[in-house]
């Protein structure tokens, strides 16, 4: 107990610092804004900023990169309800009971009622946090290098098949993804792969251009020709709109703790990531809630649940980031990136050898999420004022943006025109229906992957039979296999049971 205490004391000194509290409440501000805009989401957000942090210390970094997550969270309600349109993909179930709620009048209730959710999530995801992860990360000393390259396959196979409609286009993303990272020079034979003879290869593409290409610019080419709701501009949110009656505040009760500890659960889960636990909240709600059969009618149950639940599971999601070196989902990938580009190793090694990094981030976490509580209800006149700029004024300056932010790493022109050449690669394959984010957990996990492989193969003297000798092994790698082959099964299961249901 005593030893927590010194730790929790040593990450508050960490966050309280002047540089430390103003890279967190500047991660959380813009991450809100880019949340409450439609469309543009963290990931494209982190990527964005992600030159920026070359020039903190990783600690600093990383609070400011998890502040936008967050934050995104916070502000990606504010769409849902007065939009009907999510700011971010956990967001999205908000839209069921918050956009009526707007329609109502209601609409300062129902984004009072998410802040307040989204900070209760919060604060009991940092609990579980800092009781699971050091256990998790001593767990983490005894895997063998078989072991995390089965650990990394399933989360990467989690991640493809858990979340969208087309596990197999995820699939192949994430094999893209694997290539683009393996590009360049092999570091043990020195061999040169997949530079097709241009010296600008040679190094492999750097992680900051590939994020910025297919998910910054990707995403503002795809919101060309987008508009705002113009029935918004007559809206008008006052503070004491925002005041939930009594009978809110006791109805919000328990579906906040509800959606808390399965968002904190799910979370920790490769590949489910917040939208898989805001969804499932609202599910639980459906079946659970003592006024389950007015949700999707516009009540505060329908956006407390999925609200506290989706800010959870972005915390703990970075838990197994952190302690295992295994991202959850593509945000928390890139995230780890922004720690390898530092030369921090995630993993097991992180909170014995860079306490102040761990522990600092949980602190702010703290601290970020309060800061978001205040800021959120007071300015949320200032967010409803954000969805009116017109998005033809938006959009090309944040294009601006992207191509210093890009220049800025290697004064390299060249960059800014690769920047430009994978987002129109990510637009084409949005257009496509091909999902991006698998191919940046691809790009972070290849090289990784490739290093626990060549380790496992010259400790067995290359004999494959190490990855299903040891239990531990074996059973992930049989979870990997069932998760891939879980899509088959359920399009069959789906096939028959249209064919047994009446045509009429």
């Amino acid at each position: 107990m005593m030893e927590f205490i010194g730790h929790a004391g040593q990450g508050f000194a960490t966050a309280l610092s002047p540089q430390t509290l103003l890279f967190c409440f500047l991660g959380v501000t813009a991450g809100t804004f880019i949340g409450v805009l439609p469309g543009i989401g963290p990931l494209a957000t982190i990527a964005m900023l992600l030159p920026l942090t070359f020039y903190l210390d990783p600690t600093t970094a990383i609070i400011m990169l998890a502040g936008i997550y967050y934050g995104s969270q916070y502000g990606g309600s504010t769409a849902s309800i007065l939009l009907n349109l999510p700011g971010t993909a956990g967001a999205s179930v908000t839209c069921l009971d918050g956009y009526p709620m707007a329609r109502a009048g209601r609409a300062g209730v129902a984004l009072c009622i998410t802040t307040i959710a989204s900070f209760a999530g919060g604060c009991f995801a940092i609990v579980v946090m800092a009781v699971l992860s050091p256990a998790l990360s001593k767990f983490a000393l005894v895997m063998t290098s078989a072991d995390y390259f089965a650990l990394m396959l399933l989360g990467m196979v989690a991640a493809v098949t858990l979340i969208g409609d087309a596990p197999l286009k995820g699939l192949a993303m994430v094999v893209f993804g694997l290539l683009v990272g393996l590009m360049g020079t092999d570091t043990i034979s020195g061999q040169i792969r997949f530079a097709f003879g241009a010296p600008y290869l040679y190094d492999g593409l750097p992680l900051v251009l590939v994020a910025m290409g297919m998910f910054g610019a990707s995403e503002v080419i795809a919101s060309i020709g987008s508009d705002s709701a113009e029935w918004l501009a007559k809206q008008k949110i006052t503070f004491r709109s925002l005041m939930p009656t009594r009978d809110d505040m006791r109805r919000s009760h328990a579906p906040i703790w509800r959606g808390s500890i399965l968002g904190s659960f799910v979370g920790v889960l490769p590949g489910a990531g917040s939208t898989i636990a805001a969804f499932m909240a609202y599910a639980v709600e459906k079946r659970v809630g003592p006024n389950r059969e007015k949700l999707g009618s516009g009540i505060v149950e329908g956006v407390a649940a999925p609200e506290s639940a989706n800010n959870a599971a972005s915390q703990t999601a970075l838990i197994p980031a952190l302690t295992l070196g295994v991202p959850g989902d593509a945000t928390s990938a890139l995230m780890l990136g922004a720690l390898l580009i530092h030369g921090i190793a995630p993993g097991p090694t992180l909170i014995p050898q860079h306490p102040d990094i761990f522990w600092g981030l949980l602190a702010s976490f703290w601290i970020g999420n309060l800061i978001l509580l205040i800021l959120n209800l007071p300015l949320v006149g200032l967010w409803v004022s954000m969805l009116k700029i017109p998005y033809h004024i938006l959009y090309p300056g944040i294009l601006v943006f992207i191509a210093i932010g890009i220049y800025s790493v290697n004064s390299s022109y060249v960059d800014v025109i690769m920047v430009g050449v994978l987002g129109v690669l990510g637009y084409a394959l949005s257009l496509l229906k091909f999902p991006i984010a698998p191919l940046l957990l691809g790009y972070i996990l290849g090289p990784l992957m490739e290093a626990n492989l060549r380790r496992s193969l010259l400790i067995s003297g290359g004999d494959v039979s190490i990855f299903w000798q040891q239990p531990l092994t074996l059973t992930i790698m049989l979870l990997a296999l069932l998760l891939l082959l879980l899509p088959l099964a359920t399009k069959g299961w789906r096939r028959r049971l249209s064919k047994e249901l009446p045509q009429d």
